[in-house]
């Protein structure tokens, strides 16, 4: 407490920050700018990286723009995103509070499929196998489950019941 901010500790205290986050946003940055430094200890720590787009005109946008492009961050138009794309990351702490919902009507390959599911991700083919569907018919179930909302999709075609 009391010390003056010096920049090259910058670095360090930001890898505690994203260390201590769930996800971090990148509003502006230049390419080489220190939210850069941060998004990348985040993605170092396993951690969500958000990226808001701004004016291609604009240099400090080159910095988000570079994380959306090369598929490190996701891109961002309100918090709501960001609560979407976290909502699978804070599940372990919202499942004992979580209330059963009554499911609605499912075909017999949406409850195979449904019941393979659980809070960990699964990969298509570990779905398809385990159900014995094709996976182009595990995929049509899963999709249908996802529309009806009790599935949702990551990246890698990886899925887990909401």
């Amino acid at each position: 407490m009391g010390t003056k901010p010096d920049a090259p500790h910058f670095p360090r205290r930001n890898r505690i920050i994203s260390g201590l986050a769930l996800g971090t946003v990148i509003v502006e940055s230049l390419e080489d700018g220190g939210a850069m430094i941060t998004a990348t200890t985040s993605l170092d720590q396993n951690r969500e990286v958000f990226a808001v787009p701004g004016s291609v005109f604009e240099k400090r946008s080159s910095g988000p723009h570079k994380l959306i492009r090369e598929g490190q961050a996701t891109l961002i138009n309100s918090v709501e995103d960001i609560v979407d794309e976290l909502q699978v990351k804070l599940r372990p702490i919202l499942k004992r509070d979580r209330v059963q919902r009554p499911l609605p009507p499912l075909t017999l390959f949406e409850q195979t499929v449904h019941g393979l599911l659980g809070d960990d991700p699964m990969h298509i083919d570990a779905i398809s196998d385990r159900a014995r569907m094709s996976t182009p018919d595990t995929l049509v179930s899963l999709l249908s489950l996802e529309f009806k909302g009790l599935v949702k999709q990551l990246p890698g075609k990886m899925f887990l019941r909401m």
